[in-house]
């Protein structure tokens, strides 16, 4: 009998890969290398995407990262709030329309649909820029800005 590997890593808990996989022994121990774990993914989400009945939280989540959005974008383009799509992920809860919108999202991406894309891609941006700051600094009478990822809520002066 074959040894199956179960790969959690894409986060749901009932992927076992029969073959695709690579033991190697480390001096820390066993450590798995997966082969093409992008076309795994693809692979997962194609059979999340025709799965009957509604996906469960943790499939709605993969789906969602397959498209790369956070919560929060995914609420924007849903106009739910980034709680209601947390809560959709851990209670399961998720709404016959919303699962139906990240299938038909993810098959869109996969089928190359350029106005899809673009337009979750520029979503994403949106998101970015929202969560970082703009620093501005003079040196020598030369203003420079650079820009880095915002952490903690401003300080001002």
């Amino acid at each position: 009998m074959t040894k199956h590997f179960h790969y959690t890593a894409c986060g749901l808990d009932n992927v076992w890969l029969a073959n695709g996989f690579v033991v190697k022994s480390t001096r820390y121990g066993n450590a798995v290398s997966v082969k093409d774990v992008d076309g795994l993914h693809k692979l997962i989400a194609e059979t999340l995407i025709d799965k009957p009945g509604r996906l469960t939280g943790k499939e709605f989540r993969f789906l969602r990262t397959q498209l790369d959005l956070s919560q929060e974008a995914l609420g924007v383009h849903l106009d739910f709030s980034e709680n209601a799509v947390s809560l959709w992920e851990r209670k399961d809860a998720v709404p016959a329309a919303c699962d139906q919108w990240v299938r038909m999202s993810v098959l869109a991406k996969f089928q190359g649909n350029t106005k899809l894309v673009d337009a979750i891609a520029r979503t994403k941006d949106v998101h970015k820029m929202i969560y970082q700051k703009y620093v501005v600094k003079e040196v020598d009478g030369k203003r420079t800005v650079s820009i880095t990822r915002q952490v903690a809520a401003p300080v001002s002066a």
